[in-house]
């Protein structure tokens, strides 16, 4: 195994020495060029300022050929990132980016965050690609003018951008798929007066009941998923004008939570316990530039979520029988500014407050409000060849709750970042530290008989060094860019079971040290009607405990669920509307538990293939998802589907 991996690093690493985050096509054949026109200018050179963060990005044409289902499939492509799924068609998706772990990733949608004050994490599967200009994936986090100081407060940030309408049209869309899945979609865009928008509906309910093999060296279990089924209902709008932009979200579900696999598959011991989930919120920002050298932004929106847990059935023996309502608001307003004093001078500030009320009907448990400020001044500079950006965030959060123990203590702290780079005839060297923090979830805090109010926030310093360059030509162009970074988190905040097996407790219990190496390139090639693109991702990465130096079991050892090796290949050829997608993602074995070093996951090559052609109004895709029909886990005994098929079906008016 160790030598067949050997091979496929070898491989990818000369894939990367080809071929960059900004995934391209070249232009498509029915788009009229420049050599049609009748008239003619003298060539010209122009040579682009990169970003100073390191960014990938997927938008248009590529986005959709790479999938046609939820941002963790796009995500997933994307070199540094680990996508956690919990098994079944409605398992709970997050990202995880250079082994921060998901509460330290902000996930923004058209500017504005999508947050979570009980548990800080967001479930990626709610979202679709449909709506969507671009996803992009920033290491630290945006270098724009006129941001809001939340986007300075991550360690890592996802950016999906909406798509504006540039015409009305109606497209209606349905997919039957493996394990009795069904999709029906309705897109309506309009333009008038300036103004345009959409309305995005969309409806799936599935069994889920996929068949599956776990084996190990003390067992090998053939079966089919159980309670794995799920139902939702998702509806989007979106209305914008000039500076102007708004965004309505809706999201129903009803889902079975199926739990890990056990030797034996008698009803005795199959999980029901069932999750329904209501999100919604509505969101709106204003940006203006005027007397040419200034600009100001506005951001406003309010959530609020609904989630049921429920596992009181008779079928669950072993389970603690529970029925839980939790009910979250959220408001947030944001004012940030910048001035240009200078072309290459630029001077921002920013302040953002957010209120979040989280209540639940748990035994003991009291109403929870955290009023969440931050604040930042940031300067950053594009004279000539460098590039110049540092910033200072404050940040400052206060909760107030009945309980008799009382609130735990306001919290405030100032974190700097600085970057730098240099760009020369299409290269671009640059370089950056980061010092940021997340506080405890309310759930951290306050659960019932597990939350701890003396909780540390976790803080993490992250290094970067990186290097990115581009080659444009008539008929092809290529990128590479290349990144080591190093990454330490102090006061890891944990769960362990201090008080008796059946009751846990949260600690900061944790530091964690990670080096590693992160590579994306890209090739793309057209001739006359057809296109060839070369799509490639590598993660080398190191993610060791350096917790308790006593301890020889643990210590310097690498943490649980964090490969060593993980790659990604993707070739796309295009004739006129016909199109063929092949993709292979790679994932190296990664620990579960230090009680055995046995205990690891295998490593798992997961193949997906898609063809799409168009035809007038009329579309046709045909997705094979795992072609192979590997059968891996991203968490244990959690069995991911094998080989499925999607077949979609698209009419435009």
């Amino acid at each position: 195994m160790r030598y067949i991996n050997n091979i496929f690093f070898g491989k990818v690493l000369l894939l990367v020495l080809l071929a960059s985050p900004a995934f391209s096509f070249a232009q498509s054949p029915g788009t009229k060029s420049l050599a049609d026109s009748i008239h003619s200018i003298n060539e010209v050179e122009v040579f682009g300022k990169r970003p100073l963060a390191t960014v990938q990005k997927l938008s248009g044409a590529e986005l959709q050929s790479l999938s046609t289902t939820s941002i963790a499939d796009a995500l997933k492509y994307f070199a540094g990132v680990q996508i956690k799924d919990y098994g079944g068609l409605g398992g709970l998706k997050t990202i995880n980016v250079r082994s921060l772990g998901a509460q330290h990733v902000g996930v923004y949608i058209d500017g504005i965050r999508i947050t979570n004050a009980q548990n800080g994490t967001v479930d990626l599967g709610k979202f679709s690609l449909s709506t969507l200009e671009s996803v992009s994936l920033y290491n630290a986090n945006k270098l724009d003018n006129c941001q809001s100081a939340s986007e300075y407060a991550s360690g890592a940030t996802v950016y999906m951008q909406t798509r504006r309408p540039r015409n009305d049209s109606l497209t209606v869309m349905g997919r039957i798929a493996s394990f009795h899945t069904y999709l029906g979609k309705a897109n309506l865009q309009f333009c008038r007066n300036g103004w345009s928008g959409f309305l995005d509906a969309e409806v799936l309910r599935s069994r889920g009941d996929y068949p599956f093999r776990y084996k190990s060296e003390y067992e090998d279990t053939v079966g089919t998923r159980r309670n794995s089924d799920i139902r939702y209902m998702r509806v989007e709008g979106a209305l914008f004008k000039e500076g102007f932009a708004s965004h309505i979200y809706f999201y129903d579900s009803e889902r079975g939570c199926p739990g890990g696999i056990v030797r034996r598959l008698s009803d005795k011991y199959v999980n029901v316990g069932r999750e329904w989930d209501r999100d919604m919120f509505v969101q709106a920002s204003y940006q203006k530039e005027f007397a040419s050298r200034h600009r100001f932004k506005v951001n406003t929106k309010y959530s609020n979520e609904y989630l049921r847990y429920c596992t009181d059935y008779p079928e669950n023996q072993n389970t603690a029988k529970v029925n839980n309502h939790y009910r979250q608001n959220d408001a947030y307003s944001s004012l940030s500014y910048s001035y240009m004093p200078l072309d290459w001078l630029s001077l921002n500030t920013g302040y953002d407050a957010r209120m979040s009320w989280l209540s639940a009907d748990l035994k003991n448990f009291c109403a929870v409000r955290r009023l969440d400020q931050k604040a930042v001044v940031a300067v950053s500079a594009n004279y000539k060849d460098l590039q110049f950006s540092a910033s200072i965030l404050y940040q400052h959060y206060r909760d107030h709750t009945r309980l008799k123990v009382g609130a735990a203590d306001p919290l405030k702290r100032i974190t700097p970042s600085i970057s730098i780079g240099y760009t020369l005839h299409g290269l671009t060297l640059r370089g950056w530290y980061k010092k940021i923090f997340r506080a405890p979830t309310l759930n951290d805090l306050y659960y019932t008989q597990v939350g701890n109010r003396n909780l540390k926030p976790e803080y993490t310093k992250q290094l970067n060094i990186g290097v990115e360059y581009h080659y444009n030509a008539k008929q092809w162009n290529a990128s590479l860019q290349a990144d080591i970074y190093q990454n330490r988190i102090e006061n890891r905040i944990v769960c362990l079971p201090l008080k008796g097996t059946y009751t846990w407790s949260m600690m900061n219990y944790g530091e964690t040290f990670c080096r590693g190496l992160n590579a994306t390139g890209s090739v793309n090639y057209a001739l006359k009607d057809w296109k060839f693109s070369l799509l490639t991702s590598l993660t080398w990465q190191r993610d060791l405990n350096r917790t308790d130096p006593t301890s020889e079991d643990t210590y310097n050892k690498p943490i649980c669920y964090s490969p060593t090796i993980s790659y990604g290949i993707t070739g796309i050829v295009a004739w006129k509307t016909l199109s063929l997608t092949v993709s292979d993602l790679h994932v190296g074995e990664r620990m579960w538990a230090y009680a055995d070093p046995r205990d690891v996951l295998e490593p798992y090559n997961n193949v997906d293939m898609k063809l799409s052609y168009t035809w007038q109004k009329f579309g046709f895709t045909l997705e094979v998802n795992d072609l192979l029909d590997v059968q891996y886990e991203h968490i244990p005994r959690y069995p991911m589907p094998g080989r499925n098929y999607k077949l979609t079906l698209t009419f435009v008016i």
